[in-house]
């Protein structure tokens, strides 16, 4: 499993139309082929900070929804509302025994 973190900084009066933006495409994310959760996180000190959180099954099945026209859609609509740079960055769970 992969899982994949995008940390968003929205103009304070673009909150609300991302909000839109996420509920919308909540869902259809979900369905990708690989696609095993999908959530939203706020900031907790700073409430136009925004983190998306996915787990999928493998970095493939990433890439392919990060190739699709949907995503290229969503990320044109979303990166007009920032006033920061986007952070993502990709994770493995570890298990320590």
């Amino acid at each position: 499993m992969l899982v994949r973190i995008v940390r968003m900084t929205f103009q304070i009066d673009k909150v609300a139309d991302f909000h839109t933006i996420f509920r919308q495409s909540q869902p259809i994310i979900r369905s990708f082929p690989g696609c095993l959760h999908v959530e939203l996180l706020q900031d907790a000190d700073n409430p136009v900070i925004y983190s998306t959180l996915s787990h999928w099954e493998n970095a493939a099945a990433l890439e392919a929804y990060r190739q699709s026209d949907f995503f290229r859609d969503t990320w044109s609509k979303t990166k007009i509302l920032f006033s920061d740079k986007p952070i993502a960055f990709s994770l493995y769970p570890v298990t320590i025994s």
